[in-house]
């Protein structure tokens, strides 16, 4: 009897630890699922910036000749952002630098007047601080999810299931040093 009562409990435990762990995975898997679907929002504000980006230089091109190097520079950081298989972390740095590329645009548009009056260059700028909106909101949400998952994969005991999935920290966005800095119209345009 005492056989039997003890292979019951061991029986019991052994059943508690397994659902217990099936919780904690599948409560790891929301997570890293949010995660992703997070980022596949930034994505989708990113995949709109990226659109308007080519409208937006070729309206620029007619009035800025001398802001080449910059409209040649946002170029080629939206193709940079939208190569395919771009590792998550070099992608965040790229659609940072295309962002202070943007801004650096628009401080640069101040000095063209009539660049200014144009009800298309009006729109896109319209359309573009929209998006900029947009992708700010995105990024709040993706990192919420990041922090979420990664709070999950480091605390106890969700990390040591997280250990046996092979989870791993994941990056938030963050403001790169030359983001945080504001811009200087002066500097703009001194080469």
């Amino acid at each position: 009897m005492e056989l039997f009562t003890g292979l019951v409990c061991v029986g019991v435990g052994a059943l508690g630890l397994a659902i217990l762990y099936a919780l904690l995975y599948n409560s790891l898997i929301g997570k890293k699922n949010q995660v992703e679907y997070a980022y596949s929002g930034v994505d989708v504000q990113l995949k709109k910036r990226h659109d308007l980006i080519p409208n937006l230089v070729a309206t620029v091109k007619q009035y800025m000749q001398h802001e080449r190097a910059l409209l040649e520079r946002i170029t080629e950081l939206r193709s940079r952002a939208l190569s395919p298989n771009l590792p998550e972390n070099e992608r965040m740095q790229i659609e940072g630098a295309l962002s202070a590329a943007l801004r650096n645009l628009m401080i640069a548009v101040e000095n063209y007047p009539q660049l200014r009056a144009n009800e298309n260059f009006l729109h896109l700028q319209a359309s573009l601080n929209e998006i900029e909106e947009q992708i700010a909101a995105a990024r709040r949400a993706y990192n919420a999810a990041v922090t979420d998952y990664n709070n999950a994969i480091e605390m106890f005991p969700t990390n040591l299931v997280a250990a046996t999935m092979g989870l791993r920290r994941r990056p938030v966005f963050e403001a790169e040093e030359h983001e945080r800095a504001t811009p200087s119209v002066s500097q703009l345009f001194q080469q």
